[in-house]
């Protein structure tokens, strides 16, 4: 996966690829669904959310810009496997997940692989998770229509967010967005990608 999926299409930073390496996939997928855990595409984890093909994980956790030991925010939790991902690299991972059953499900994988710096939180992402903040790093695993100012908001200054924004019902852009100072924001536009929409109060 990570020679052919990953290296090969162009994920070059040595610390995603290792953790990519490590993280083990099928601990993250239901069991009917394991088999295919190292494919080259999302696969479905119920309630009508997916895990991430494992190339749009490693694209957005490059995206990130992470030197190690940073405290990073996740929105949107699903299985688990991302944030499992992002704990390989960062000090802290805080991440919200809006349907309990994948909240409670994620945080039990992550339990059972050994995740002690990962916080699962059950609550509308779109706010963000204030209390931890700020945040050297934020990232949202699904689409909204703009990027939440709470979670702009949340960010250090110097912190990045990657976030896909776009149509709710097609494909979106992969956005970063850079906090530049106390008011100032850079944006770029990083690739075109397909997720499903962040659903909350600054979401659809």
């Amino acid at each position: 996966m990570v020679r052919y999926q990953l290296e090969d299409r162009g994920v070059t930073d040595p610390k995603v690829l290792a953790a990519m390496g490590k993280v083990r996939r099928e601990a993250f997928v239901p069991a009917a669904e394991r088999d295919f855990a190292y494919s080259d595409g999302p696969l479905p984890i119920g309630h009508g959310q997916t895990i991430s093909q494992p190339f749009i994980v490693a694209l957005m956790t490059e995206a990130l810009q992470l030197n190690g030991g940073e405290r990073v925010l996740e929105i949107g939790t699903g299985s688990g496997y991302a944030a499992a991902v992002l704990a390989e690299i960062a000090a802290d991972v805080f991440t919200i997940e809006r349907i309990a059953e994948l909240a409670e499900s994620a945080r039990l994988a992550l339990e059972e692989q050994g995740c002690a710096n990962i916080h699962v939180k059950c609550d509308d992402g779109t706010l963000g998770w204030k209390e931890h903040a700020p945040y050297d790093a934020i990232v949202a695993t699904a689409s909204g229509p703009s990027v939440p100012k709470s979670l702009k908001d949340q960010l250090k200054i110097g912190g990045r967010l990657v976030m896909p924004v776009g149509s709710q019902f097609g494909g979106q852009q992969l956005m970063r967005v850079t906090r530049v100072s106390e008011t100032d924001y850079q944006h770029e536009e990083l690739d075109w990608v397909r997720f499903v929409p962040l659903i909350g109060e600054q979401g659809w």
